[in-house]
């Protein structure tokens, strides 16, 4: 949960300044991420869309999403508009498209890429390696400029003080764990091959008995 719940208010509040009234869109929101920042947003005050598949609807619902779109026989940029943020874990392609359903001033925050300079200076890389970067995000980020809306990539930073205050959410029941598996340490490659064919709907667990 360190992760997810930094990765997410990292994303929500500390690059998006969510603000109580605003529409957010969390893709595959009953991934482990996903899941996360549905529950954040909603303690935020937002209203919450999410892509799912339709038998993870009821679950992204009881989390919190208002509006469930069903990626497999739906287009979210066909049914979606007006967002101030979305949330991108997928990648280019789906970066792009998303772009299209956010409000002029909106913001595209990605944590699968593609990076961006930004992303580089935390790193604290080379001039030249940023230059590298910033050419991997130019089409999306010149996409966004068209659209009068924002793109940036998001590589969550360790914060131990902002853990203690996501804890004490968790401990008062705002924010919860979702659990999809639970595997026994013997069964690690089993759990790692299940993770890798991409279908878990929040996190997958394994036991130290």
């Amino acid at each position: 949960m360190p992760l997810v719940s930094l990765a997410a208010w990292q994303v929500l509040v500390d690059r998006a300044q969510a603000k109580p009234g605003q529409k957010v869109l969390v893709h595959a929101g009953s991934g482990g991420l996903g899941s996360t920042v549905i529950q954040l947003a909603k303690y935020l005050g937002t209203t919450v869309a999410t892509t799912a598949s339709a038998k993870n609807a009821e679950l992204v619902r009881r989390l919190g999403a208002d509006v469930v779109v069903d990626y497999r026989t739906q287009d979210f940029a066909e049914v979606l508009a007006g967002y101030d943020i979305v949330l991108d874990s997928s990648g280019a392609e789906n970066v792009e498209k998303s772009l299209t359903v956010l409000r002029p001033g909106g913001q595209a925050i990605s944590v699968a890429g593609p990076p961006d300079s930004s992303f580089a200076k935390q790193l604290g890389a080379s001039k030249p390696i940023g230059i590298v970067m910033g050419l991997l995000s130019r089409k999306v980020r010149r996409q966004a400029r068209k659209l009068g809306v924002s793109y940036s990539f998001l590589f969550m930073q360790a914060d131990g003080a902002r853990l203690r205050e996501l804890a004490a959410l968790y401990d008062a029941g705002k924010l919860s764990p979702v659990i999809d598996r639970t595997f026994a340490f013997a069964q690690t490659l089993e759990a790692l091959a299940y993770v890798e064919q991409g279908r878990a709907s929040g996190k997958v667990v394994i036991t130290l008995d």
